[in-house]
């Protein structure tokens, strides 16, 4: 039966700040309560999850502008109620133009940063890369939804043209990154007015943004790729010094991927193969915390804690070497999701000290991407993951069109011969994990966050919550986290100060940080056919479930006569 008693606090020793939703027709969880509205409207009217999952989308790209928008890049893992699993691809790719030299390096930059002289790979249109997030959102609903383009994209064109209110996320948002957005004047018109970060609680409305997503819902994506929108933004491009062409945007296409597959105490986890690098991984650790008893061990414990830092960097150093664009890179993906090969790095493993694993510091992703998890009532399940990379992407506005352009450069490794390194049409290498968990063959959990390199060890954790440590989906989304990837051991402030201290005195250079990734969305679905979302405390997120259904069949209204 669904866990509901969420006030209670967790065995492990913390708070759930969020309440969970319950529904038996459907559930939305996004990062904008607006956006998550915009898909429980599709599900309301009569559509499946995809018509869900692509309203949200655009309406996040509206509300939530500084995560994700229609010129980033992200994947999307559907599972049909026929239970076949697709992975739509649509990331970034870098411009036919560019090549392993096209940065300088920083030779300022601490080992392992992507920094380049000038910034060029982080701000302004040098930064970006292909986007394709529009192709990929038109594709799954032209594939698998059941309404039209115009039908999902009319939530998203209501919140721009009328306007909505700035939560005190988005000014946060704003201030961390307003040094670059005032440098671009169509930016900062609308997000520093008058100079100061937009307040919370503002209305704000994107005119221009309105327009671009009425032009596209009446002509398709065809128009930025092909079209009048694509010639404004290759024309801008030109003028500005960066790099994508118009051959650049002739040549985007999805690919469709199988996912990967693995199996920890009979749950099967699956989820986007590489490029993408968080499911392959995930497996992995998971695969070396198998040989333990972690629930005997407990949640937060010096014991479990130290395993987790363990095979977080057993996971990073293989991630460095070896995880790429499989088009560019052969991953050895057989071998990482071996149960022979875990046993083998299991054994080196010191159950009393903190030890160096050889890790090259991997790539530096970012943490402001978004994430959806949408089911509906028939078995239709999506969990995608959406970015621009960094906050508020390259930190411009195309003139006119109200589109922010990504930053997808700086995920490259501005370093030539390496596995990330930049070169024509390589795909970005990410750790989204949008990531799909059956047990005896039916969904039991869908789950995925934001947080660059962090988020493929924060799903890794919540899922050891559900299954090793026996938590409520709400519980399993905020318990606390860590993460490393060879350095310093990240620990949330949940973690007790005295397996704080204890991990420091075992080798670990552990230090205190506010959070570990970015808000958390799951689905569990219970028996009952009832399904359970959460959303936790480190973002907006917020669940909106369908309960109640149609009237029963042959009831009629028969007023009764007043005498």
């Amino acid at each position: 039966m669904p866990h509901t008693n969420w006030r209670t606090r967790a065995a492990a020793g913390f708070d759930c700040e969020k309440q969970p939703a319950i529904g038996t027709r459907g559930m939305v969880i996004t990062n904008h309560a607006l956006a998550s509205a915009a898909g429980a409207e599709m599900l309301a009217a009569g559509g499946n999850a995809i018509d869900a999952a692509v309203a949200s989308l655009f309406t996040l790209s509206v509300v939530e502008p500084m995560m994700v928008g229609i010129l980033g890049g992200g994947m999307a893992h559907i599972r049909l109620a026929d239970g076949t699993h697709t992975v739509i691809d649509g990331q970034s790719t870098a411009p036919l133009t560019t090549g392993p030299t096209v940065y300088t390096p920083d030779p300022k930059a601490p080992p392992g940063a992507m920094d380049t002289l000038g910034r060029k790979n982080a701000v302004g249109p040098t930064a970006v890369a292909t986007p394709g997030n529009l192709m990929g959102w038109c594709e799954a609903l032209e594939r698998f939804g059941t309404f039209s383009l115009a039908d999902v994209m009319e939530p998203a064109i209501r919140h721009a043209s009328r306007g909505f209110r700035v939560t005190p996320y988005l000014h946060e948002c704003v201030a961390d990154s307003a040094a670059d957005l005032a440098l671009d004047a169509e930016i900062s018109k609308l997000y520093l007015p008058g100079g100061s970060p937009i307040a919370a609680g503002a209305r704000l409305v994107t005119g221009d943004y309105a327009e671009t997503l009425r032009d596209i819902a009446r002509e398709g994506p065809g128009l930025l790729y092909h079209g009048a929108l694509g010639k404004a933004y290759v024309a801008h491009m030109a003028a500005h010094g960066g790099y994508i062409t118009q051959a650049d945007l002739d040549a985007v296409a999805t690919v469709t991927r199988e996912p990967v597959r693995g199996h920890y105490r009979g749950v099967e986890i699956i989820g986007p193969p590489p490029p993408s690098s968080g499911p392959l991984h995930i497996i992995q650790m998971l695969n070396i915390l198998e040989g333990y008893d972690i629930g005997a061990l407990g949640f937060g414990t010096v014991d479990t804690v130290h395993l987790l830092a363990e095979v977080l960097k057993i996971a990073f150093a293989d991630r460095a070497a070896a995880t790429a664009d499989p088009a560019f890179v052969k991953v050895p993906v057989g071998k990482i999701l071996s149960k022979d090969y875990a046993a083998d790095r299991r054994a080196k493993i010191d159950l009393s000290r903190a030890q160096s694993w050889s890790a090259e510091v991997a790539p530096e992703g970012s943490a402001y991407t978004t994430h959806i998890t949408v089911a509906d009532g028939v078995g239709n399940v999506v969990a995608s993951t959406q970015t621009i990379n960094s906050l508020f992407g390259a930190r411009y506005i195309v003139p006119g069109t109200g589109m922010i352009p990504n930053n997808y450069m700086f995920v490259f490794d501005p370093n030539p011969n390496r596995a990330s390194s930049v070169m024509p049409g390589k795909r970005v290498t990410s750790s989204m994990s949008p990531v799909i968990a059956l047990r005896n063959g039916k969904p039991a959990y869908a789950l995925g966050l934001p947080g660059g390199l962090r988020i493929f060890p924060a799903v890794m954790q919540a899922l050891s919550n559900l299954i090793d440590h026996g938590m409520s989906v709400q519980e399993a989304v905020e318990a606390p986290r860590v993460w490393t990837q060879g350095h310093s051991l990240e620990v949330e402030r949940g973690i007790a100060d005295t397996v704080f201290e204890a991990l420091r005195d075992m080798g670990h250079d552990a230090i205190r940080v506010g959070n570990v990734a970015g808000g958390m969305s799951a689905i569990e679905f219970h028996d009952d056919r009832s399904m359970e979302g959460a959303a936790c405390w480190r973002a907006d997120g917020t669940p909106v479930a369908l309960g109640g259904g149609l009237a029963r069949r042959g009831v009629r209204f028969r007023p009764e006569i007043v005498r």
